[in-house]
């Protein structure tokens, strides 16, 4: 199956949108919301919504697995639920009144500074699906 970029991004005004990185599919799907779950949620339903449409239609519809990339507003708000501001402070070295600034909009984090928050994030992850219960 065709592996497409969900391109996840927080607007000036503060809503959020998701859109298909594609432009060789014969559709495009788009959501909005209030939250980057909102969008997400909203963007998951339009891309239903279009498979429906053209298996009524009799129309070929080519389905495709998403792979979402945040913008760092959109991942800092969206995973503000199993992170705190001062918990990936401490995973990253990032201070966190400046990862405030980055969720809220108001700063834009440099590329060198998105790489080290991806990689401090990633190794986490690492770490923690390393954890085993007994």
């Amino acid at each position: 199956m065709k592996k497409v970029k969900a391109i996840i991004e927080r607007a000036s005004d503060g809503t959020y949108s998701v859109y298909m990185d594609a432009d060789d599919m014969d559709y495009l799907v788009t959501g909005t919301g209030s939250t980057a779950e909102e969008a997400i949620k909203t963007f998951m339903g339009g891309y239903e919504d279009t498979k429906k449409y053209y298996a009524e239609e009799g129309k070929a519809f080519e389905e495709v697995e998403f792979e979402f990339v945040y913008d760092m507003a959109s991942f800092l708000s969206y995973f503000s639920k199993a992170f705190s501001l001062a918990g990936l402070s401490r995973i990253t070295g990032i201070n966190k009144s400046q990862l405030s600034h980055y969720m809220t909009g108001h700063r834009t984090p440099s590329a060198t500074t998105v790489q080290k928050i991806q990689n401090s994030v990633q190794s986490f992850a690492q770490e923690l699906s390393q954890v085993h219960f007994v």
